[in-house]
């Protein structure tokens, strides 16, 4: 279970993929992690909960082998640092634009003397793994999110990806969009030649790049773009339209009796 291979696949070039967990329910977690998936993502940026409201869900993720990503709230230290004692391999860190606050989220996501990060990580006493050596090791497995959401981190993106200590830059779609006066219309061409230009711009760099979408073809597309870290959907967002598909199939061929 310890270490996770989550950063050795990014470093090695490999297409990583996960899912979102719409809720940190425990059988829904560890289905969720038996599809072959390399990451779960955890939100507690837009959900009404925080970290205390996921548990023992990023321990059940490392057991299955699959790594636990926990989205934060905002680039605060104590939302961090707590995402990770509880359990977390990798933290996404939301609406980072300029290069200063990416490497605030670095120091705040490392132990010294990389970071800042305090020492008292709690997962690997309900894990049963040695506590000496995840801390000592845990820069070693640490990966660091920082998102690109708006048309200022676009202009600050060479900048922002020579920041050391950042393992995937991590284009929202949704928020970008909304930047550039285009809320809604994640389709436009104005954000899909900023995400075209972003994964072309970093091809070949230590950094890796990582959107979220729930189409097929457009996650397709976006890995012929350079993207290597994605996000596909949710089990509840292809889920339901499967649901309402077979109900309403069967509603259209039942003739009361």
């Amino acid at each position: 279970m310890y270490p996770n291979p989550l950063k050795q696949k990014l470093q090695s070039g490999q297409l990583v993929l996960g899912t979102y967990l719409p809720a940190p329910a425990a059988y829904l977690t560890t289905l969720t992690c038996q599809t072959g998936i390399d990451f779960l993502w955890m939100d507690t940026e837009h959900n009404p909960f925080g970290t205390e409201a996921l548990e023992t869900a990023p321990v059940l993720t490392r057991h299955q082998g699959v790594a636990p990503l926990i989205r934060v709230a905002w680039n605060d230290p104590a939302l961090i640092k707590k995402a990770y004692d509880i359990g977390a391999v990798a933290v996404m860190v939301p609406q980072v634009s300029t290069a200063e606050e990416a490497a605030r989220a670095v120091q705040y996501a490392r132990y010294p003397p990389l970071g800042q990060r305090g020492v008292a990580p709690l997962w690997p006493l309900i894990a049963g793994e040695d506590w000496g050596t995840v801390v000592r090791s845990a820069n070693e497995e640490t990966v660091l999110i920082v998102q690109i959401e708006s048309k200022q981190a676009y202009d600050n993106l060479d900048a922002i990806a020579a920041v050391p200590g950042i393992d995937v830059l991590f284009v929202g779609p949704a928020d970008l969009s909304a930047s550039l006066g285009l809320i809604t219309k994640n389709d436009a061409p104005a954000v899909q030649a900023i995400m075209r230009d972003i994964g072309q711009r970093l091809q070949g760099s230590n950094i890796v790049v990582g959107t979220t979408l729930d189409d097929l073809s457009e996650l397709q597309e976006k890995a012929s773009w350079g993207y290597r870290f994605l996000n596909v959907g949710s089990p509840f967002g292809y889920g339901i339209p499967v649901l309402k598909q077979n109900l309403a199939t069967l509603r259209a061929g039942h003739t009361p009796s």
